[in-house]
């Protein structure tokens, strides 16, 4: 039944409810006798042998709160026995929204306004109890009416919070008429507020948000004080008890980040905010907002705007983990004991009020973002929509509807009882009677079996809606990750293991476990998996930032391409499950390199891999070994490729874990580079002899330039190479082979064939990039240079930058003989002595043009940045070139730059300056080695992982990245200042 303009409490026919017990009936009469001595309507009903008078007393006995408020306010006992109902309760609400307006109020003091607040609420309260225990309305129009009321009494407050801000000169309205309107100020109602289903001793969920280009702050630079105070104000309005009582109890909590924010703040940084740090569970929440006071239109165009983030375009299945850990009673248990009655929380427990909201809701997250008919706020509107829609069928929609407003109807009554804010049912027999015969019924026995009924049912549609779950046992507890939901246990052991995220984790270990990667699509792949996985768990929990590292080797599982092999291998080796976690937490390149080879991992085995860095010998012998049973020169190059990738890797493993430093790491780099050209090379001759023959007194040799020259590669370096040759005879011989060439076809063949070998990509990979710019000529000239020829060049024709980079030139591999002509060439050119300030000058000019040409993007590119690697070449460059003018001692052959310059600098450099420009290669060596290790591109901290960010830091030693920037800028002026002293006439 609904209440019309005409119903009055009169009009019930039968009394559906009866007394707690002959003496509180006897107590209520009291009562009543003597209200009625003031109130002859009282006293004509007490003279009566009436229905109404059977159900006035049988409802004061079971509800003090309405007994208590009859006592204070007789008046609406008057009300309610002679007027019809809903007039009386739209006037309450009218008055409610209009004690503000000085139009219709005399007063409109702070203290008047919450005195007509608290009359309105109790009014309604009284009016809308005695209504619903008539069972002359439902559950339906009691949350409305309720609702109602709370929209009015905080608008109301609202405009007069902001026409009392105006006349303290805070702000200035658009409309004082209209406080509210135009002034940007939003005011949204959450939860059962937003959804017009509010309880009658419910909190309201208020979010207050401001928008400045309102523009009604006077002082824009205090806006989010004065609308932070004024929303202090409205709390206090709303739920100070005073003699009247109070209005309703008022949550702010809701709003972003609670914790640091004030009370109420601007609508961008609110949209900043979701947009950026926006949680599940706040989407949840925003799908029942709504705009219910001060600048409505404001709000719902806010609202509107919200919409991409509490509805995503796509299903979202994993935002109901998260979800459900609002919720730690979710775990459905099908028949396993009964549920009982006597203190069940009927919103919170098993079957209750909260399950069948988020019955509803989980699915609107999923399927609101394509369906926008799933964007309803009402619970009850929502489950016939998503009957209409196919989502569920008719039936449970039909159950869980009527189930809905069957628990409604006893949490009212609960709080009716007191007008306490609670949902558990009472614990003894006598007040678990009270709530029973409330409901109409005639005993708790048939209260218990109707309301374990409509639990049970609610229990069995939740529990429908997700998979039963297998559990896997652990020491720590026990491991869920079947089904669309997430355990509590399970999320407990998560967070027990050290992961900050457990609904992450437990969603991201719930996709291995669906077989959506090709890595985990076979039955065996999953059994394996499903073994490994509480060690897994354990191992990524001890590191630093468990749940990032987890989520790295996720993303490295969705790219393998079989998982069998790599998880019997970590379940039969636990010690790798360490390095695992290492490479995952700060190192995407080598988890990209794991993913396209998998046979890295066998070099891990190796219990040695920690315990020593291989020397060039024993590098030697293991590739030699390893290209041992190669028949064919695709074979050689192919195994060239795997070895290389493997010594580079375990390399970097040993870098990363800190068992070497960055400039041991470049010389393991360079002796694996020196090694595998050298073999490359050794093939590639066979390959040429085989189709052309042996040149007549054929010499060649590989010179090494740049960082190969000077034993500092990296991982993933370039090679300098120039090829030089040298043969006995005139320029007309020929390749003794059956397709014969002239020399300078015959060495150039060779050249490329060399390029090709490190540098073409195959299955295996590129074995490096090969960059030939710094032969004679550069890019014009012939790939492949005669000896004799290289040196008339040098003598010559080469440039300043040419002879700089010189200093770094070495013989990696080749014929001995012509090795050592190379060596001696390159002594004479950089033991002749020079015109300082010409070589000054030019320096200077080819520092300043680079500059120029490639501006350093940050402090993080250290290569480029004014202070940075090249003005540190370029110094040991200089000195090295000008050191002979200058009487100084010079490198025997080319070395790390550090090593130079400690010998090059000797009487040319204050020990002090040499110092710092020492201090700096290490901390530059350091950190770039790390960085081109882990990632590819440049180091941007904001994008870079959590655990690379730690070895950073690390390889600068210093504590965060805040003093490390810092330690890096002192030294790279340090280093500037340096420069440009030392390169100079």
């Amino acid at each position: 039944m609904r209440l019309t303009d005409e119903t009055r409490l009169s009009d019930i026919c039968a009394c559906k409810i009866r007394p707690l017990s002959q003496t509180e009936v006897k107590s209520v009469l009291s009562d009543l006798k003597d209200i009625a001595r003031d109130h002859h309507d009282v006293a004509k009903l007490l003279v009566s042998e009436s229905v109404l008078k059977d159900f006035v007393v049988a409802a004061f006995s079971l509800s003090p709160f309405l007994r208590d408020t009859a006592r204070v306010s007789p008046e609406l006992l008057s009300i309610a026995i002679t007027e019809p109902l809903l007039p009386e309760l739209r006037q309450a609400i009218a008055e409610a929204r209009g004690a503000w307006d000085p139009a219709l109020n005399a007063d409109v003091s702070e203290a008047a306004v919450m005195a007509r607040l608290r009359r309105a609420k109790r009014k309604v309260a009284f009016l809308t109890a005695m209504a619903d225990l008539a069972k002359l309305i439902d559950g339906r129009q009691t949350t409305a009416l309720l609702s109602d009321l709370a929209e009015a009494a905080v608008g109301a407050a609202m405009d007069h919070l902001l026409l009392s801000a105006e006349a303290s000169g805070k702000v200035k309205l658009k409309d004082s008429i209209r406080p509210s309107a135009g002034s940007g100020m939003i005011v949204l109602g959450m939860g059962k507020l937003g959804a017009g289903e509010l309880n009658y001793s419910s909190d309201i969920d208020l979010v207050v948000f401001f928008d400045p280009q309102a523009e009604i702050a006077l002082d824009p630079g205090e806006a989010t004080e004065t609308f932070a105070r004024l929303v202090r104000r409205l709390i206090r309005i709303m739920q100070e008890r005073t003699a009247d009582g109070y209005v309703f109890r008022t949550d702010l909590r809701l709003r972003p980040d609670p914790g640091a924010t004030p009370l109420a703040i601007s609508v961008d940084s609110a949209m900043l905010y979701y947009e950026s740090r926006g949680q599940n569970w706040e989407r949840a929440a925003f799908i029942k907002a709504k705009a219910i006071a001060g600048d409505v239109p404001a709000g719902e165009s806010f609202l509107r705007e919200l919409t991409p983030f509490v509805f995503r375009k796509y299903l979202d299945y994993a935002a109901i983990a998260d979800i459900h850990s609002i919720k730690r009673q979710i775990h459905v248990h099908k028949g396993h004991w009964e549920i009982a009655v006597k203190g069940h929380n009927v919103k919170l427990g098993r079957g209750g009020i909260r399950e069948i909201e988020f019955f509803v809701q989980t699915q609107q997250l999923i399927a609101g973002g394509r369906m926008p008919a799933l964007r309803l706020r009402s619970t009850e509107a929502m489950l016939q929509e998503l009957a209409r829609t196919g989502w569920i069928d008719v039936a449970t929609a039909t159950e869980l509807t009527e189930a809905y407003w069957f628990l409604r109807d006893v949490e009212h009554r609960i709080q009716m009882v007191r007008d306490e804010q609670t949902h558990v049912l009472p614990e003894t027999e006598a007040e678990l009677r009270r709530i029973a015969f409330m409901m109409g019924f005639a005993d708790t026995a048939a209260f218990a079996d109707a309301l374990v009924t409509v639990l049970k049912t609610v229990e069995r549609r939740y529990g429908d809606l997700f998979e039963q779950e297998a559990k896997l046992s652990t020491e720590g507890g026990n491991l869920v990750f079947t089904g669309q939901r997430d355990d509590p246990d399970t999320l407990a052991t998560l967070r027990k293991l050290g992961f900050q995220r457990p609904e992450a984790i437990s969603q991201t270990i719930r996709t291995w476990h669906y077989g959506r990667y090709r890595a985990t699509q076979s039955v065996e792949a999953r059994e394996r998996l499903t073994e490994l996985t509480p060690e897994l768990l354990k191992v990524f929990g001890e590191s630093k930032r468990a749940d990032e590292a987890l989520l790295r080797f996720d993303t490295f599982l969705s790219g393998l391409p079989a998982g069998i092999q790599l998880f019997s291998l970590l379940g039969n080796n636990p010690r790798l499950l360490s390095l695992i976690v290492n490479v995952m937490s700060s190192a995407p390149r080598l988890a990209e390199i794991i993913a396209a080879r998998p046979h890295v991992f066998d070099g891990m085995l190796d219990p040695r891999l920690l315990a020593e860095l291989p020397t060039r010998t024993s590098l030697a012998e293991r590739i030699a070994a390893f290209l041992s049973g190669a028949r064919h020169y695709e074979e050689v190059l192919d195994r060239l490729r795997i070895i290389a990738a493997e010594q580079r890797f375990l390399i970097g493993i040993r870098l990363l874990t800190g068992t070497i430093g960055g400039a041991q790491a470049g010389r393991a780099f360079t002796h694996v580079a020196d090694l595998i050209i050298e073999a490359a090379l050794c093939a590639v001759q066979r390959e040429i002899e085989a189709a052309h023959g042996v040149f007549p007194g054929g010499r060649v040799a590989v010179l090494g330039m740049g960082k190969l020259g000077s034993f500092e590669l990296t991982d993933g370096s370039d090679v300098d190479l120039i090829l030089l040759y040298d043969y006995e005879g005139n320029a007309a011989s020929e390749s003794d082979g059956p397709k014969p060439l002239d020399a300078t076809r015959y060495f150039a063949r060779m050249t490329q064939r060399l390029i090709a070998a490190l540098s073409a990509p195959t299955a295996e990979g590129v074995l490096y990039e090969v960059d030939m710019r710094l032969r004679p000529s550069g890019n014009k000239g012939p790939v492949a240079t005669r000896i004799a020829s290289f040196a008339k060049y040098q003598e010559e024709e080469a440039w300043t930058w040419e002879h700089m980079a010189l200093t770094r030139a070495r013989v990696v591999c080749g014929d001995e003989s012509l090795a050592e002509e190379a060596r001696t060439t390159i002594c004479k050119l950089l033991e002749r002595k020079r015109d300082v300030s010409a070589i000054a000058k030019d320096v200077a000019e080819m520092r300043a043009l680079i500059e120029q040409e490639k501006a350093p993007k940050d402090i993080w590119d250290l290569k480029l940045i004014p202070g940075g690697l090249i003005d540190i070449e370029f110094i040991a460059q200089f000195l090295t070139l000008v050191g002979p003018a200058r009487g100084a001692e010079l490198p025997a052959a080319a070395m790390p730059t550090g090593e130079a310059l400690a010998i090059v600098a000797r009487g040319q450099m204050d020990p002090n300056s040499l110092d710092t420009i020492l201090q700096a290669l290490r901390t530059y060596t350091e950190i770039s080695q790390i960085v081109r290790l882990c990632i590819d591109g440049p180091f941007d901290p904001k994008e870079a992982p959590a655990g690379l960010v730690d070895l950073v830091c690390r390889a600068g030693d210093c504590p965060d990245l805040k003093t490390l920037e810092a330690e890096l800028r002192r030294l790279s002026k340090a280093v500037r200042r340096i420069f440009q002293a030392t390169v100079t006439a």
